[in-house]
Parts: structure tokens; sequence; C-alpha cells
């Protein structure tokens, strides 16, 4: 059963950048559909991006060409570069490994765009 860790979240000026990292243990996230996910205070947890075993990307509508999904199964790490943050980014945004439709999660990390 793999394990996840955020990190790299923080609080940035409205058109800044953050990169998220996700580190994971116990299994090789080579064997996972990898993805972020953000949770609003009062709002749903939504998809924001994900990428596949074969390395496909899919995005939200709200962050295309802002956001980029990235993994690397060496460093057995996902990570997510943000840039041109908003203020309706705000939330906790969570590392997801999904595996014959098993999910797992990470314990989110917190990101704040304010000024």
């Amino acid at each position: 059963q793999v394990q996840l860790v955020e990190s790299g979240g923080g609080l940035v000026q409205p058109g800044g950048s953050l990169r998220l990292s996700c580190a994971a243990s116990r299994s090789a996230i080579s064997m996972y559909h990898m993805a972020w996910y953000r949770q609003a205070p009062g709002k749903q947890r939504e998809l924001v991006a994900a990428i596949t075993i074969g390395d496909n990307t899919n995005y939200a509508e709200l962050v295309k060409g802002r956001f980029t999904i990235s993994r690397d199964n060496a460093k057995n790490a996902v990570y997510r570069q943000m840039n041109g943050l908003k203020p309706e980014d705000t939330a906790v945004y969570y590392c997801n490994a999904n595996r014959d439709m098993v999910n797992y999660w990470g314990q989110g990390t917190q990101v704040t765009v304010s000024s």
C-alpha cells in the first residue's frame, strides 16, 4: 500500500508560482495513476490534474495552461508546477494514487493565494 506525503504549499501573492511535491513510499508510483485534487473551504474536493501510468495528462479547465503535472518514477515522486496563481486557487491540495480502482491519499498541503 502506497503512502503519500505532500509538501511545497504556502502563502503566495496573486500571479505567483508554487511547486508542490508528493513523495511516495512503501510502493512504486510507476504502478499507479497519480493525480492532484484540491478542496476549498465549504466546497467539495475536485480533480485538478492527473497523470496516468503511461504519462498521459489531464487537467481541469480552470487550471489548463497554468498548472503542469509530472512524475519522476526514479525518485518515486509526483510534482505539480502552478503558475499564474489566483485567489480562487486557495485550497488544501491532496496527492492521490489510484490502482485497481482503489484510492490512496496524502494528508494535504495548504496553498493560500493572497496579497
